[in-house]
């Protein structure tokens, strides 16, 4: 099944979780120097998900050396706690994940708006074991809705296409809403996910491979998106990149 056209742009994010960590600035100046959109930044607690990656305190190490917008992504159990750290850090989305809701003394709706009123951009996620309508009530309050087509935790895994459904039905409903999906992007998995909607596209280890030029599997990415999910015709779309620099 493939989605109705709709006008939502592509954007590609790499994740910084592939990247060279001891190296971060140099990473995110080289995929946004690529074309990228954006930076993912996955936040992991250790509780919520079993890994530990970063807290705020990268975040704001990052924010000095980069204008990009910094997509933070929280896998956390009580997402209310870091909202104003992650504000303080230069944090420009918030995404936090329905389920952790249960272990918060704040509702979806006051956790929306408390990111909100720390000027950032609000988005909702769910593991693949959530079902899609249990978003529902909650839409009216975000900017996007994070599809996770992994199991939250851990990268290099491989893409569940099983939960394109999911996309699909965010976006035959809300055709003006920003849909992202995480986990598993790559130049092979990408039109899968163009098709059912997606238009915000998480990739690590495809962009973030060593000795190869990122704006190869970058580009190829929008192109899908632009293609099968904005609809545009093959000399509409972005123009591969020439020779490596």
């Amino acid at each position: 099944a493939t989605c109705e056209p709709h006008k939502r742009p592509a954007k590609i994010g790499p994740s910084l979780l592939a990247s060279d960590l001891a190296d971060l600035a140099n990473e995110s100046k080289r995929v946004i120097d690529a074309g990228a959109d954006y930076l993912h930044l996955d936040i992991m607690d250790g509780h919520f998900v079993p890994n530990l990656t970063w807290g705020a305190p990268v975040v704001a190490s990052l924010r000095k050396h980069t204008d990009a917008f910094l997509d933070c992504h929280l896998m956390v159990s009580k997402p209310s706690q870091w909202i104003d750290d992650i504000a303080k850090a230069g944090g420009n989305m918030y995404t936090f994940h329905l389920e952790a809701v249960d272990s918060d003394e704040l509702s979806v709706e006051a956790i929306c708006k408390a990111i909100s009123a720390k000027g950032m951009k609000v988005g909702i996620s769910i593991k693949p074991g959530t079902p899609v309508d249990s978003l529902e009530p909650h839409l009216k309050h975000v900017d996007m809705v994070l599809i996770m087509t992994v199991e939250p935790g851990f990268g290099g895994q491989s893409f569940m296409e099983d939960m394109m459904p999911k996309v699909l039905w965010l976006r035959s409903r809300y055709p003006e809403l920003d849909i992202q999906v995480d986990g598993g992007l790559s130049p092979k998995t990408i039109d899968h996910a163009a098709k059912a909607g997606a238009n915000m596209i998480v990739a690590g280890s495809s962009v973030f491979k060593p000795g190869e030029d990122p704006r190869v599997p970058i580009t190829l990415m929008r192109r899908s998106v632009e293609q099968h999910g904005n609809g545009l015709a093959l000399d509409q779309l972005t123009p591969m990149p020439t020779a490596a620099v």
